[in-house]
């Protein structure tokens, strides 16, 4: 019986090396999966903090954080392919056809998923040559909104009224970004035909420049008010332009504000800004003559 048991422990000495060997290969695959994945995730924060510390604005640190966040997928993606395919190979699972049948499988999907593969081209297009970050006020297949997210796959906005859009990278055609750089605030003001053009005019120069005055407004305006004068003759009013230029996503704001103001003073002035009226023509005979005109109540 003593010689029995050393001699069931050599037996099955055999069986237990490989798995033993097969369990320290699938452990060291995991650690350096984290570590790959933690390396990468360290090397990403020293890259965009070392961009953001060198940026000259806002917006050259929002392109940093979108192209990080779209690097950090690639790069998870890549290290967990490989640590997938190094464990089948530890398991005994032959790569070679696993990798041949996903050649074939990815032409197959190719085909079937081409506007997939369009969204995952055009993201990264969209990421390279900087045409959208997270934070930009934009228009893009027919929706507008705010970004808030920007991957391979698409773009996510949200509009005025809190609605969250999902945007396909493949349906974005033509990009409008609305917020690159600077912002023009273009006001159309609208006054009575039998008002002096030139008056309206200088009031509207007048308040724009009080506006820029106003240390409360003063860091969202870039320039002096730029006159560009009467736009047009409408129904019933002379339409009057100018356009201020501001910071980004701020012209909405300016805007608002200058309207407001310009009220204020063309009420001062007596100023009109024309609204629709209705006249009621009752008609004449031949002669000149006015037929009666009565207005009758209904009960």
């Amino acid at each position: 019986m003593e010689s029995t048991f050393p001699q069931a422990l050599q037996h099955l000495a055999p069986a237990w090396g490989p798995l033993a060997r097969t369990a320290a290969n699938v452990l060291i695959i995991l650690v350096l999966t984290w570590a790959a994945q933690a390396l990468l995730s360290r090397a990403l924060q020293r890259f965009r903090a070392y961009i953001e510390a060198r940026a000259h604005g806002a917006e050259e640190a929002k392109r940093a954080g979108t192209l990080c966040r779209a690097f950090r997928y690639l790069g998870s993606t890549a290290v967990f392919g490989v640590a997938a395919m190094l464990l089948m190979n530890e398991f005994g699972i032959s790569i070679a056809p696993v990798l041949a049948t996903a050649g074939v499988a990815g032409i197959a999907i190719g085909f079937g998923a081409q506007s997939l593969v369009r969204d995952y081209f055009s993201g990264l297009f969209l990421l390279l040559e900087d045409q959208i970050r997270q934070g930009d006020v934009v228009q893009v297949a027919g929706i507008g909104g705010q970004v808030e997210e920007v991957t391979l796959r698409y773009v996510r906005l949200r509009d005025f009224d809190g609605h969250v859009h999902f945007v396909p990278n493949g349906e974005i055609k033509i990009v409008t970004n609305r917020t690159r750089d600077y912002a023009h605030a273009v006001v159309d003001a609208g006054v009575a035909y039998r008002e002096n053009v030139d008056e309206a005019l200088g009031v509207m120069l007048a308040v724009g420049r009080e506006l820029r005055a106003d240390p409360a407004w003063a860091a969202r305006i870039l320039d002096d008010i730029e006159m560009i004068g009467v736009e047009r003759w409408a129904d019933s009013a002379v339409v009057l332009r100018c356009r201020i230029r501001v910071v980004p996503i701020e012209q909405w704001n300016v805007r608002r504000e200058y309207l407001r103001r310009l009220k204020i003073e063309f009420d001062r002035r007596r100023i009109e800004i024309p609204f629709p009226h209705l006249t009621v023509f009752a008609g004449e005979a031949k002669d000149g003559s006015a037929p009666a005109f009565r207005l009758r109540e209904r009960a």
